[in-house]
């Protein structure tokens, strides 16, 4: 056949998957993918199957939506079949999730403050020169994953990762965090691991037009069938309109894509942060899509391992753009936070650089600084977070993500180093998930109910996120990250209403910024701040 050159269509949607999950931060890293897997996905459905009518009913309940229900209408054959395939396929990630239990149960018998060198020989066989044990300073004794050698052994799994294209022609999509995905029709599943050169020459297709050749040669590879070949051929398109974003002539421009992405521009660079970008289909409301990403992303800066701002359904779509990821440097070892620049390493991005708290990295016209990133994170020990200073062009802007400002001191600290902010994004998502419902499954114990009530991941309310501006005096004040897009219901199950808790406290912050004559907006779906002496607005076509 000869080859002629096409595009991927705009509307074709993509989700990555772990063994047939969808795949997030903390599925990947061998550790928490074994938790995962025996305590969250077993448990999921090992209920389904014992009670399918009660989870269909829960999945069909906007009140329910984002909770432990299986959304699926389809054979509990195929369900029983992936339960047995994963305790057969997995067994070894779930005796590692059973061994690190074992092993804080033995240093909480036995670790007194004394010497805990003879307890290495207690250690099970699979944990064996993958941890070393310590105390604190109030001799609490925990263990220390040694991060690469996980990554190097049989326990990391790539030959788990998959991808699955198929067409989208509307926002709703069922939430994905707690349904397997089983190929449905009119979907295509690639058993693809995800640092495969053939993802970024498929993806870059979205925006340069490549040989048809690619397939045949998917096609001869995973040996579709005839009826998946058509399907193939049905994703991709001779002619598509390019609309990418050129460089501004002059000063900073700022586009905002949805939840905490944002596009920071400057006629030398283009940054962009915790990207989660909308899909083109026709009837959609106005967005900015993947067809609107300039030439090149020189930096995009991730603010912390949440599953929505590190979304590798996007990042894998844009990789063969991206010059440099900045990452928040992690404490080392444990499990509640695992190494981000380890994990997007293993998965194909080269190109990672940690930085750490009040580090200062420069860029073309100014530098980027990461700033402490208190709360959201159920107050366990994480260091992987950070907020983002961006000083370009003499102009100050804060991404402040989901910061909660739990200790306005730090902010004091903080604004005698990089004195007042021009412009300050601060999401107010301040009644989060209770803390299990992400991290759960790494706990050893269940968490008492009212502990975990009391522990939400919560950002900023009205008076903290007021203490924000109050510190550093913004001309400008932008309420993101809200998750209020209709095209992130799937990963936040956020939907709100006028008395939601977080819409009355930015409400409270827009009316106080207003009252003093600061500019203030709740970003949702698409803005364009071009940012010169004065600021200028615009509603993005």
């Amino acid at each position: 056949m000869k080859a002629n050159t096409v595009f991927l269509r705009s509307n074709i949607k993509v989700e990555p998957l772990w063994n047939q999950w969808y795949a997030w931060p903390y599925m990947l890293q061998p550790a928490t993918a074994g938790c995962l897997t025996s305590k969250l996905h077993l448990r999921i459905l090992e209920s389904f199957l014992q009670a399918p009518h009660l989870h269909k009913a829960a999945a069909k309940n906007p009140a329910m939506r984002g909770g432990p229900f299986m959304d699926f209408s389809g054979s509990i054959d195929l369900v029983s079949k992936h339960v047995d395939k994963t305790k057969t396929d997995l067994g070894d990630l779930i005796a590692l999730c059973d061994s690190i239990k074992e092993v804080n149960q033995l240093l909480e018998d036995e670790a007194k403050g004394f010497s805990i060198e003879e307890l290495y020989e207690k250690v099970p066989e699979n944990l064996k020169g993958f941890v070393e044990i310590g105390y604190d300073l109030n001799h609490h004794a925990s263990i220390r994953f040694i991060e690469p050698l996980l990554y190097n052994s049989s326990l990391y799994r790539p030959e788990l990762q998959s991808i699955s294209l198929s067409f989208i022609h509307a926002d709703d999509r069922p939430f994905v965090l707690s349904t397997p995905r089983f190929p449905l029709e009119g979907e295509l599943h690639l058993p693809l691991a995800y640092n495969d050169p053939l993802v970024d020459r498929l993806f870059k297709m979205r925006y340069e037009a490549g040989s048809t050749d690619i397939i045949e040669e998917i096609t001869e590879r995973f040996d579709l069938s005839a009826q998946e070949n058509e399907l193939l051929k049905s994703f991709f398109v001779e002619q598509k309109e390019q609309k990418a974003t050129p460089l501004p002539e002059s000063g900073v421009r700022v586009d905002y894509y949805g939840h905490a992405t944002i596009l920071i521009q400057t006629d030398e660079i283009s940054i962009m942060t915790d990207p989660v970008i909308a899909y083109d289909f026709e009837g959609a409301s106005p967005r900015y899509t993947y067809e609107n990403l300039p030439e090149k992303l020189d930096y995009v800066v991730l603010t912390h391992n949440h599953q929505d701002h590190v979304m590798f359904e996007t990042l894998l779509q844009i990789r063969h753009k991206i010059g440099t990821i900045l990452v928040p440097k992690n404490n080392g070892g444990s499990l509640q936070d695992p190494s981000m620049k380890l994990l997007l390493n293993a998965v194909g991005f080269n190109n990672v650089i940690e930085l750490d708290e009040l580090e200062d990295f420069a860029v073309p016209g100014g530098r980027i600084l990461g700033l402490p990133f208190f709360g959201e994170h159920g107050d366990l020990h994480i260091k992987s977070k950070l907020a983002f200073f961006f000083e370009l062009q003499g102009k100050k802007i804060l991404c402040a993500a989901d910061s909660n400002n739990i200790e306005p001191k730090m902010y004091e600290h903080v604004h005698g180093m990089v004195g007042e902010i021009d412009h300050i994004f601060i999401g107010m998502e301040c009644k989060g998930a209770p803390m299990s419902w992400l991290y759960g499954p790494l706990y050893s114990k269940p968490v008492e109910r009212k502990m975990d009530q009391s522990r939400r991941l919560n950002g900023s309310d009205y008076e903290r996120a007021l203490g924000i501006v109050n510190q550093f005096n913004p001309s400008n004040v932008y309420v993101y990250a809200m998750g209020m897009e209709p095209w992130l219901t799937y990963i936040s199950s956020i939907e709100y209403e006028a008395e939601s808790l977080p819409i009355i406290e930015s409400n409270k912050l827009m009316a106080t910024c207003k009252h003093r004559g600061i500019e203030v907006r709740r970003l949702n779906g698409v803005e364009r701040i071009d940012i010169h002496e004065k600021q200028q607005w615009s509603q993005a076509s």
